[in-house]
């Protein structure tokens, strides 16, 4: 269970009354998982970016059991909840939610790092509403050797997601009955809830480089960022499809 592994809370400091974000990873969990590097690729990248469109890590500290990262609290909700609330942005709605993810993107390649799930429901908002991206946990360092090379398909979709199936000929056809746009929309709009907080997780925003699982780089970001893209204009994700191995076909032939 994802929870067991990883819980953030809301709390607020003694002596400065300031309240933040706490995210707690349970070690046995992390061990079991074997998470303990993203782990600290997540808290090495949150330490080392200083950009205005991360979430800021203020600290790290650790007891017996549990891992702790202080982040700052962003009361502005995140871009799942926001779509789901308009449905569709304006055009200016789009390119300025965009083009503040395009920096954050750009701010954590430059420290060597691909982020890996970018996703509507990871990009959060703050007071103000302006956009910042966090929950780094599957974020992979480029230049470690601590990590398995790119090419091994270590990469899952989803918080808990099960494994996509080793055999990518089962993604090389689709049956699936075409809809109309308004069709695809309402279809969108009833699952999108159920479908984002799935333990299967869903694969809208994954390149197909990384489902073919035959090695990728950064460029899968700039992918995800342009599904999120179609989506906020056309209200839902480009290559949806009722279940997620009918979504991976499609994502594969860019149909």
């Amino acid at each position: 269970n994802w929870a067991i592994f990883n819980k953030v809370r809301l709390c607020r400091e003694k002596t400065s009354k300031s309240v933040y974000a706490m995210k707690k990873l349970k070690k046995s969990e992390m061990l079991r998982r074997g998470q303990v590097e993203h782990v600290k690729a997540e808290r090495n990248l949150l330490a080392e970016v200083d950009s205005a469109y991360i979430v800021k890590l203020y600290y790290s500290f650790q007891d017996d059991e549990f891992l702790y990262l202080i982040m700052e609290y962003l009361p502005g909700g995140d871009m799942m909840t926001l779509l789901m609330r308009k449905d569709t942005l304006t055009e200016d709605e789009a390119k300025f939610y965009i083009a503040e993810t395009v920096l954050a993107i750009e701010s954590i390649h430059k420290h060597n790092y691909i982020h890996r799930d970018i996703k509507p429901d990871n990009l959060l908002l703050d007071l103000s509403g302006h956009l910042k991206l966090s929950d780094f946990g599957l974020c992979k360092p480029l230049d470690s050797s601590n990590f398995p090379n790119l090419n091994e398909p270590d990469y899952t979709p989803g918080k808990g997601a099960k494994p996509l199936p080793d055999n990518t000929s089962r993604l090389t056809n689709s049956s699936a009955p075409k809809r109309t746009q308004q069709e695809q929309l309402s279809h969108w709009q009833k699952n999108r809830r159920m479908l984002a907080y799935s333990t299967v997780g869903t694969p809208d925003y994954i390149a197909p480089e990384v489902l073919l699982k035959k090695g990728y780089g950064m460029e899968c970001d700039w992918w995800s960022l342009g599904a999120i893209m179609y989506e906020m204009l056309v209200g839902y994700p480009p290559f949806y499809s009722e279940d997620p191995m009918s979504t991976c076909r499609k994502i594969i032939h860019c149909m």
